[in-house]
């Protein structure tokens, strides 16, 4: 009875580094969107949460306090890549326990060029317990960056398992492009062909090429969450609600492949999850934002969120059941590949775009008769949110 409604969504178009205005720049024109679209006062606001992997302590509060200074709580939230729907998550439950009637949830992100780093190399490396597990699972594995060296080996484990052509991470990457040519906020928007994506620089050996890598990003998205009744108070009527919300971290079972390495068991578990408390399956839902930070990972997601059997992503692929008039739109802003990847930002980026979706709002990219989205945001080291609106 007191689901948690998205009543305001904002965000910005992503950009390169260095094409990208300061982060509190970003974030206060995305919370100024929201706002906006909540239609309500800034003030209305009882907590912030607020997402970002790259700064310094308290960030958060310089971002917001261009927008306001009304002294709400400002919690500054870092976990990895799926520190954007951390941050809603945080605001979902202040709401629904009935702590606040109303929350904003913002993130941000200044990325430098080139594959991520640790910023901090005199401690132990929050991935140091992944690089070592890799190695005892695929001992062959390539010297490279840890995030490209557990996505490429999971890559190379998924296609030897199931036998699937090469193609279908290609495929993948032409399907994201084509969704990305339809939205404004994405930074890649040319066409691409399966020769083009296939014939790009390998960067990680026998199948990952750089166009099948989401790019360093920058970029800034916001969300308004608020009970029934402080819609109602305000006249709102335009709130998506969140029907189920789950988040999982890694258990043993991470470490017995590179596919779970990645985050299949943890999407498993937060999706069968999330399901039970909605009361739905995954045949459900009409339109689908994931974590494609590279193509494998979007294949393997695929599977372990049930949108098709276990090891039947080729043939979803090939039936084109991930795209317009198959049976999910998979990614319909762009996705990380296209649309970018500024780490805090991205599940609430995710958020904005599904709930413009349910709300008719999708433009040339909208999903005719959307009712059910789901959410999937993943992040090494670990952890991943699975997110249900309708």
């Amino acid at each position: 009875m007191n689901k948690a409604q998205v009543i305001g969504v904002g965000m910005i178009p992503f950009a390169k580094p260095g094409k990208h205005q300061p982060y509190e720049v970003m974030a206060g024109v995305a919370i100024r969107n929201a706002i906006a679209d909540a239609g309500i006062a800034f003030d209305a606001v009882q907590q912030a949460y607020a997402s970002y992997v790259y700064g310094d302590s308290t960030c958060g509060q310089t971002a917001l306090y261009g927008v306001g200074m009304s002294g709400i709580p400002v919690f500054n939230v870092n976990n990895n890549c799926s520190s954007g729907s951390t941050a809603l998550f945080l605001a979902r439950q202040a709401v629904e326990s009935g702590a606040v009637d109303c929350a904003l949830a913002f993130g941000f992100e200044e990325m430098r060029p080139g594959a991520l780093g640790s910023a901090w190399d005199d401690r132990t490396s929050p991935l140091a317990l992944f690089d070592t597990k890799l190695q005892e699972i695929a001992p062959d594995a390539q010297p490279a960056p840890i995030a490209l060296r557990v996505f490429g080996a999971a890559a190379n484990e998924y296609l030897a398992a199931t036998g699937a052509n090469p193609d279908i991470l290609a495929k993948v990457a032409v399907k994201t492009r084509s969704h990305a040519i339809r939205s404004p906020y994405a930074i890649f928007t040319q066409p691409l062909t399966v020769e083009e994506v296939m014939a790009a620089p390998t960067i990680y050996p026998d199948h990952l090429t750089r166009l099948e890598a989401c790019p360093p990003s920058c970029g800034a998205a916001a969300v308004i969450l608020a009970s029934p009744a402080f819609a109602r108070k305000h006249g709102i009527t335009h709130g998506v609600t969140i029907r189920a919300q789950v988040m999982a971290t890694d258990t043993p079972a991470s470490f017995t492949s590179a596919i779970n390495l990645v985050g299949a068991d943890m999407t498993r578990r937060a999706s069968a999850a999330a399901y039970e408390q909605a009361g739905v399956g995954p045949a459900d839902f009409d339109v689908v934002e994931l974590h494609d930070c590279f193509t494998p990972n979007e294949i393997i997601s695929y599977e372990a969120l049930g949108l098709c059997p276990a090891g039947g992503a080729e043939k979803f692929i090939n039936d084109g059941d991930n795209t317009y008039g198959g049976k999910y739109v998979v990614n319909p802003s762009g996705g990380l590949m296209s649309k970018g990847h500024p780490l805090g930002a991205t599940g609430l980026a995710q958020c904005t775009e599904l709930v413009w979706q349910l709300r008719g709002l999708g433009e040339q990219r909208q999903v005719q008769g959307a009712r059910l989205a789901l959410q999937h945001n993943l992040g090494l080291g670990g952890a991943v949110v699975v997110t249900i609106y309708g």
